[in-house]
């Protein structure tokens, strides 16, 4: 039922953490997929692990925020593999963060166009070529920041990880009919190269917001993405599913 065989993906953030590991997963479970990211070198390391393990996969290098770049991820799914089937738009960037009186205009332009408009125009060329194949999966990777907890200094990543439930939401409804599927993933703390650079007091405080008392493997959330992405969730859309470890609970 989690198998993805004969379907073809697209996948952004592709380069490290969530991204990578979900890619892998997908060409693991059969799918053709599509890595992306801005980070060249990082994704040709991917793609050869992919193949090794005998799957298949093509890399293309290049920032979300450009809509060319965005219609040639699709392009290249529909020329090399023949279609699209499944989206995941999990590229984002925490941003710089500080309070919202010090945070400059162009501060909050780059975490807004990076978290929300990237996948905006990403979804935008997406939704046609997924109708085209009757439907599929089209996933955000959104955050529980902004939508069960405010944390100080996070203003602009979480005003664009909210956004992207709305736009889950708005999608979900308008494409439910032709059989798209859309669905927003919120992880909690993750074990990324990002969350290794810092403080053994920022870990530690970061793990123990967690119900689980520890951060997640990017393995653990790639199998949620997978989840969404398989005809397992083909009743589920327009949702925003938790796979957080309890952080959006926990008291404690």
């Amino acid at each position: 039922m989690f198998a993805l065989t004969n379907k073809v993906a697209v996948v952004t953030g592709a380069s490290s953490g969530i991204g990578r590991a979900t890619a892998k997963l997908f060409a693991e479970e059969g799918a053709k997929v599509v890595v992306a990211g801005r980070r060249q070198a990082e994704l040709d390391v991917l793609v050869a692990e992919i193949a090794e393990a005998e799957g298949a996969a093509i890399a293309f290098a290049g920032d979300v925020r450009d809509e060319a770049y965005a219609k040639a991820l699709v392009d290249l799914a529909v020329g090399r593999f023949g279609g699209l089937d499944i989206a995941f738009n999990n590229a984002g960037s925490v941003g710089q963060m500080g309070p919202v009186p010090d945070m400059l205009l162009e501060t909050w332009h780059e975490t807004i166009d990076t978290n929300l408009t990237g996948a905006f125009i990403g979804a935008k060329h997406q939704v046609p070529a997924l109708l085209e194949r009757g439907g599929g999966s089209l996933i955000f990777t959104s955050s529980f920041v902004g939508h069960t907890a405010g944390m100080p200094g996070m203003a602009a990543y979480a005003a664009a990880k909210a956004g992207l439930i709305g736009l889950t939401q708005v999608l979900a409804a308008e494409y439910g009919a032709q059989g798209l599927r859309v669905n927003a993933l919120l992880p909690g703390g993750t074990d990324t190269p990002g969350a290794t650079t810092t403080t053994p007091e920022a870990r530690a405080f970061v793990e123990g917001i967690h119900a689980l008392k520890r951060m997640a493997q990017p393995e653990e959330i790639a199998r949620s993405a997978l989840y969404l992405a398989s005809d397992a969730s083909s009743f589920t859309t327009g949702t925003a599913l938790f796979a957080d470890g309890g952080v959006s609970i926990n008291r404690t």
